[in-house]
């Protein structure tokens, strides 16, 4: 008996081999697309800042400000996230040790990146090895202000009720290490006088303090305290950059009275060490149209802000320098941790 072969297996084993063909010539072909499309996904998910203060503070401003501008260039939700205490550091420590994918940022003042790495020797991360750097975000000066209460009007009077107290002139910062414990201390150092520092964990209390009357000034960003001056809880004494502000244009410097005396203070952003480059670009990119927006350069020219915005290699040039000018002041006038 003979036995007759069914065509229909064989044609359907021809088409699905064909139909693999052409899927296999349509992938090779579109790889070139499919590779960019995978490379521009990032992100796909929302993005983190870590601030190591607590809301309020002038950098908490700065950054509130700008992330809405970074979600809408992102396409993703910019989260800001305050981890305080140490003076930052614990925020800090938390960035550096994040998983390198991108999706976390750091956002710091000067006082983390350059003043604290040469005051303090045994800091849990190395800032040169443990991040990459975004980009300078803004910068700001920094403001004299007083309890209005206090029998002072002018810069001199302040250094005259200092060297005739000695010790007994309470000034408040937001923590050790930072700028504005720096900034006093500068000061005193330049006008002669020893003041005693009072360390709180974050801007807002430490302002509030002075408000209160438990301590008798503080040296901040003016963003921290211009609310206050407007209502009249606060005086502002003097500005340490080294022309006046616009915002307060009636208040002198401290140059006015103690020659070349400046402290600007900055803010920036960096990421974990081994984030790969082109995330770090694009959120350098994001960032830089964002301080190029006009409503933003706005919104912070009220706070007495100025935005910045330069490349990853800029900024960490510019940490370096900083750190090396700081850690002259700190041995020269022998301030400790």
């Amino acid at each position: 008996m003979t036995t007759k072969s069914n065509p229909q297996p064989a044609r359907h084993f021809a088409r699905r081999a064909l139909l693999g063909l052409a899927s296999a010539a349509i992938f090779v072909s579109g790889w070139g697309l499919t590779g960019n499309a995978l490379a521009q996904a990032y992100p796909n998910k929302s993005v983190n800042i870590v601030i190591g203060f607590p809301p309020g503070g002038a950098i908490d401003t700065i950054a509130r400000v700008l992330a809405p501008k970074m979600s809408a260039d992102l396409s993703q939700s910019v989260v800001i996230e305050n981890k305080p205490g140490a003076g930052g550091v614990i925020g800090m420590q938390s960035v550096a040790r994040a998983e390198p994918d991108g999706y976390t940022v750091f956002m710091g003042t000067m006082g983390n990146f350059s003043i604290t790495p040469a005051l303090v020797k045994d800091l849990p991360y190395n800032v040169s090895k443990d991040f990459a750097p975004v980009t300078q975000v803004a910068s700001s000066g920094f403001v004299i202000y007083i309890n209005p209460n206090l029998p002072i009007k002018t810069v001199a009077d302040l250094i005259a009720y200092g060297k005739a107290n000695p010790g007994k002139v309470n000034f408040s910062s937001s923590g050790n290490g930072g700028l504005p414990h720096m900034a006093g201390e500068m000061f005193a150092s330049a006008a002669g006088i020893k003041m005693t520092h009072v360390p709180y964990k974050g801007s807002v209390p430490s302002i509030n303090d002075v408000i209160g009357g438990q301590v008798q000034l503080t040296f901040e960003a003016v963003a921290v305290g211009l609310q206050h001056v407007k209502s009249g809880r606060l005086r502002a004494l003097a500005t340490m950059s080294p022309t006046r502000m616009d915002v307060l244009p009636d208040v002198p410097t401290v140059a006015e009275t103690i020659k070349d005396f400046n402290v600007t203070n900055w803010f920036g952003m960096a990421m974990p060490a081994k984030t790969p480059a082109d995330r770090v670009a694009r959120i350098n990119q994001s960032v830089v149209k964002a301080m190029k927006d006009p409503e933003v350069q706005k919104t912070l020219a009220s706070l007495g802000v100025n935005a910045v915005g330069d490349t990853p290699a800029q900024f960490a040039a510019y940490i370096q320098s900083e750190f090396t000018r700081w850690q002259k002041v700190i041995v020269e006038a022998d301030i400790k941790p």
